[in-house]
């Protein structure tokens, strides 16, 4: 393990306290001084001169899904690359701890945009686990990149025990004995460490595979008496409740804020997605953070929405993108995996007048803005279209926007594909909510929706966001809260030993030129990943701003490039348990 020593650069503890220039030095793993005053080099010291550059802690992205990744590519250097040292796995009732492998791949596949074929090949081949501890143990055995952190899933728990199509059936309640029994994997999970239990009341989320295909999933089958079951233990134990709530109902809502109310019991850690500036809805952001306001100050609690700071922008190849599992319709064309079928449905009239219907149905619920005025097409078999909108190729056509999609859909399939922003796309609403105390910064879903999303470096758009302000004399954020806010902040709620520069303590460490917190951040490209077959994922790069990445002392980031031995020996993360309710 190489020791360093970083000169003359500006220090963000992680803490809300002013930051300072100063000089860092790494041995053994850990940041052994911190120094205001000029330390000298020591023999074998690695020196870095960081004039005008900034140091903070690792950030921490609490929010992915690299649960199936992680097995193939340990290194996860989309996320390592733009200083993100510590993730966390077993989001939104999906995990891989416990369960079949089939199962869990059907679970899995489809709800985060994965090749099912990649995730079943890497379960068959490597999974050798059936518990939380024999999974954290796995997990510290591989050569880890970022340290990990994991929740536990509620849909691989509850297919575990009831087995996979009772979990999935209407009105099959799980019995005493069944609660009990998967309580017990809860317990364990706590007891090593997980930070809690994540569940999934969405029912836009579907399985994959030919057995149960487009059935929603486990965890959406439960009722709340079954969630409020396992939150006895989560309370009791100072553990976290994390929940995607079912947008197609507000009840849904106040049933997570009435699980977290702490004015008649011990409040429950409780975390939901997500909190956004929606182009449907310009309000919807206000009212949600009055919701979190009331919920937390009048009832005592400690509730957290997460939040992204930047804009909400996704990709889509032809119809195959979450945003159309959010109607009948949509979900009906996505149930179909043979391309040239769906081709054939899309064609049907009958199909595209229910599509068209629903589509412009103003009163059913909706995330997505479906506004075909809000498209670009960035490639297609027919380049004539490439740069278009959708609604102008209806226009050159003489056909509604609709017709016009359908069609391109007939004709090309999922080699069309488009970029549109859902959300948060205005700057002072997105300044605004980067700053209520009710959030968390994250919800990155990195690792997942692989053609659709990239928002792995998401802490240096926060960075930048508040910035740019600071530059146009419009600061909205102290620099030293923004960095609290994608470090200490998350650390603490989750109640992990990260997100913080202190002598004596993990050297998780990010090198930033803050000169290079510039538009280049919104720019990306396509990204063949080696370990599934040069599939090819959308992510940002941003080689130029990361100068260096240390975890646990190591250099895991260079001049913007992931080391050589980063994923390929052992050292550089590991398992971080959480002290929660310790």
């Amino acid at each position: 393990m190489s020791n360093s020593l970083i000169k003359h650069v500006r220090i963000f503890d992680g803490s809300k306290s002013p930051s300072f220039v100063g000089d860092v030095r790494i041995r053994d793993g850990k940041v052994q001084t911190i120094s205001k005053s000029n330390l000298e080099p020591e023999s074998g010291e690695d020196v870095v001169f960081a004039d005008g550059m900034w140091l903070t802690p690792g950030f921490i992205d609490f929010h992915t899904h690299y649960d199936a990744e992680i097995e193939m590519a340990p290194d996860l250097s989309e996320s390592v690359r733009h200083g993100v040292t510590t993730i966390s796995l077993g989001s939104c009732s999906l995990s891989l701890a416990i369960g079949d492998p089939v199962d869990l791949a059907d679970m899995f596949s489809r709800v985060e945009a994965i090749p099912r074929k990649n995730v079943l090949s890497i379960l068959e081949a490597k999974k050798n686990w059936n518990s939380a501890k024999e999974y954290k143990s796995h997990l510290n055995a591989l050569p880890l990149g970022p340290n990990v952190t994991s929740f536990a899933g509620h849909s691989a728990i509850r297919a575990h025990v009831m087995g996979l199509e009772r979990s999935l059936t209407t009105g099959e309640r799980a019995t005493k004995q069944e609660l009990a029994k998967m309580n017990e994997h809860l317990e364990e999970a706590l007891n090593e460490g997980f930070m809690g239990l994540s569940i999934n009341t969405l029912v836009w989320d579907k399985m994959d595979g030919s057995r149960f295909r487009s059935r929603p999933l486990p965890s959406t089958f439960a009722t709340w008496s079954e969630y409020q079951y396992f939150n006895k233990t989560l309370r009791k134990r100072g553990k976290i409740f994390q929940g995607v709530p079912n947008v197609s109902t507000k009840i849904n809502l106040l049933m997570f804020l009435w699980e977290a109310f702490g004015i008649f019991s011990k409040p429950l850690k409780t975390t939901i997605i997500s909190l956004m500036d929606v182009k449907f809805d310009p309000g919807l952001y206000k009212l949600l953070n009055v919701i979190g306001r009331i919920t937390n100050t009048l009832f005592r609690s400690d509730f957290k929405f997460q939040a992204l700071p930047e804009p909400f922008d996704l990709y889509a190849d032809g119809m195959d993108v979450v945003v159309f599992e959010e109607f009948a319709a949509g979900a009906k064309a996505n149930h179909i995996e043979d391309e040239l079928e769906r081709k054939m449905l899309v064609k049907d009239p009958k199909y595209r007048s229910w599509f068209k219907r629903q589509w412009t149905n103003w009163f059913l619920p909706r995330v997505f803005h479906r506004n075909f005025k809000e498209t670009k097409i960035v490639d297609a078999p027919e380049k004539s279209l490439i740069g278009k909108s959708i609604d102008e190729v209806a226009k050159e056509r003489g056909v509604d926007s609709v017709n016009a999609f359908l069609d391109l859909v007939a004709e090309h399939g999922n080699k069309v594909r488009w970029y549109t922003v859902m959300a948060n796309h205005r700057k002072e609403p997105l300044q605004k909510i980067v700053s209520m105390k009710d959030i968390l910064i994250g919800f990155s879903d990195a690792g997942a929706h692989l053609r659709g999303m990239a928002h792995y470096n998401f802490p240096l758009r926060m960075l930048k966001l508040v910035r740019d302000a600071e530059l146009e004399n419009k600061s909205f954020m102290t620099m030293e809260n923004a960095v609290h806010r994608l470090t200490g902040e998350i650390a603490d709620w989750f109640g992990i030993d990260a997100g913080y520069i202190k002598e004596g303590k993990r050297a998780d460490l990010v090198l930033i030129d803050p000169n290079k917190l510039d538009d280049n951040l919104a720019k990306d490209v396509e990204a063949p990943m080696p370990f599934m077959q040069d599939f090819k994922r959308w992510v940002r790069r941003n080689d130029e701003t990361i100068k260096k990445v240390y975890i646990n002392g190591k250099l895991a980031v260079d001049n913007g490039k992931p080391v050589e031995t980063l994923g390929k020996e052992s050292g550089y993360g590991k398992f971080l348990e959480s002290q929660l309710g310790n």
